[in-house]
């Protein structure tokens, strides 16, 4: 139970870091974050949260990187859907917690968007379902192929957490204006829950998507390297 509560704190902290910066400090007046701000933020929710529970859970955080870990077999299939539950249940609490310091502002409206992803006309640049797909796709793809080579026992030792941190950064420097930047099922579940309407329509690319591309990842990822030694 210890890893599965690991996983649950580890992707509050996810969303609340990640979600609350886009939410609460992007657009704040005169000293707003922007999309470097929020993008570093999702970046070190990771970055602090491997360094913390990664020798519990292993800091996945996320469903689309369980199964593209046990794609990768470095995860058994046992544990995967306690793993995914505790990750979904961690953001939405996160999403609660969001919800309840947003709107103590008046004015604030959920019809904003809340930080969720969308695509088409709640895509921030306007783009549409094909082009979110395959950003979510080889977004996701990438983040595997980084996490497992960052985890593998042949690289340096000490620094995974660094580069791990770093890619979802990157990630989110890419592609927030096609889709918001999901590659992460839990994170977008976790504002959807709340916006309803449009954000749980087009949920089912934030799930379809990361979770075919970490798989994706996962393949790619082993015919490169090869088995571990």
């Amino acid at each position: 139970m210890n890893r599965y509560g690991a996983e649950f704190f580890g992707t509050f902290w996810l969303v609340l870091g990640g979600c609350g910066s886009a939410v609460l400090a992007a657009a704040f007046p005169e000293v707003g974050i922007g999309l470097l701000g929020v993008s570093f933020a999702f970046g070190l929710t990771v970055l602090t949260m491997a360094f913390a529970i990664g020798h519990i859970s292993g800091c996945h955080l996320n469903p689309a990187v369980s199964l593209g870990l046990w794609a990768g077999g470095r995860f058994p299939a046992k544990d995967l859907i306690p793993y995914i539950v505790a990750q979904v249940l961690g953001g939405i609490a996160a999403g609660g917690v969001l919800y309840l310091i947003a709107s103590g502002k008046a004015g604030f409206e959920l019809s904003g968007g809340f930080a969720s992803n969308g695509y088409g006309e709640h895509s921030p640049g306007g783009y549409n379902m094909l082009a979110a797909l395959i950003t979510e796709v080889v977004m996701t793809m990438m983040f595997l192929l980084v996490i497992l080579g960052a985890t593998d026992e042949r690289a340096p030792k000490g620094f995974a957490p660094i580069a791990i941190g770093l890619c979802l950064t990157l990630i989110h420097l890419i592609s927030i204006p096609v889709t918001n930047t999901s590659v992460n099922p839990a994170r977008s579940t976790a504002v959807a829950f709340f916006v309803g309407d449009w954000a749980v329509t087009q949920l089912w690319l934030f799930w379809v998507a990361p979770i075919f591309g970490g798989m994706l990842g996962a393949v790619v990822y082993r015919f490169l390297c090869g088995e571990e030694k």
